[in-house]
């Protein structure tokens, strides 16, 4: 239902898309390799691969990662197509301060490394899963000491912010999650109607914490994997008519 209206036109196509089997789809790390490259070690081991974005390449035929060539060497990361459009977003250049606000397990913080030599922090409220950012890093040979990462609340940054502004900012907040159901069905399951409410809260806390921790001129890309409009425009409505 609440699919249905806040999105009239597209429901059911939106709602079929989430039976669907997900594709594997890989990002090219830039700085190892291109994707032509990648795609012509994947074909040299039969793995069929057709380019998607920028830097995506749809695996065909999905198997496990571990065993596509490139892997261990960090060619690439895996990230869903849509997931791929964020860091770009940010217009990062060589030399910025960026702040990736609830980052792990460190997709779009690595893809953010990739574009740029900026002086990155990633914050994430695990420990558990701001070790899968470290472990990613690594393996995509991005790790030293102009990236950075901490275990913090994203709502309370004066417990790991040094005080210095931030070029960019990016608040990949927590929300229902229900725009990846066809990745994690349990959400279908899981989910329930106040959890929206629930988790626009803790968004609303997220974005006004992390506002005044960028510099002036600078950019705060706000994102979510939800479909509802509770998380997203009546979010970044409410935000504007404070600010």
């Amino acid at each position: 239902g609440r699919v249905e209206a806040d999105h009239p036109h597209d429901w059911q196509r939106i709602l079929d898309v989430g039976n669907e089997r997900p594709p594997l789809t890989l990002r090219v790390n830039r700085r190892a390799t291109t994707r032509d490259a990648v795609a012509a070690a994947m074909a040299a081991a039969d793995v069929a691969t057709m380019p998607v974005g920028a830097a995506g390449l749809i695996v065909t035929t999905p198997r496990p990662v571990t065993e596509l060539p490139g892997f261990a060497e960090g060619a690439f990361s895996v990230q869903d197509a849509g997931a791929q459009l964020a860091a770009p977003l940010l217009g990062v250049r060589d030399g910025m301060r960026v702040l990736d606000a609830c980052a792990a397990p460190g997709g779009k913080t690595s893809h953010v490394a990739e574009l740029a030599d900026v002086d990155l922090l990633a914050v994430d409220s695990d420990a558990g899963r701001i070790e899968r950012v470290r472990e990613n890093l690594a393996r995509l040979r991005l790790a030293g000491p102009s990236i950075r990462t901490a275990v913090g609340d994203a709502g309370a940054p004066a417990a790991w912010w040094d005080g210095q502004p931030f070029d960019r900012i990016l608040a990949d907040v927590p929300c229902t999650a229900s725009g990846v159901v066809r990745r994690h069905p349990d959400i279908k399951w899981l989910r329930r109607k106040s959890d929206i409410a629930s988790f626009a809260a803790q968004q609303q806390r997220i974005l006004a914490a992390l506002w005044p921790l960028l510099a002036p001129g600078g950019c705060l890309l706000y994102t979510t994997c939800s479909l509802f409009a509770a998380e997203n425009e009546l979010q970044i409505k409410d935000f504007l008519s404070k600010h």
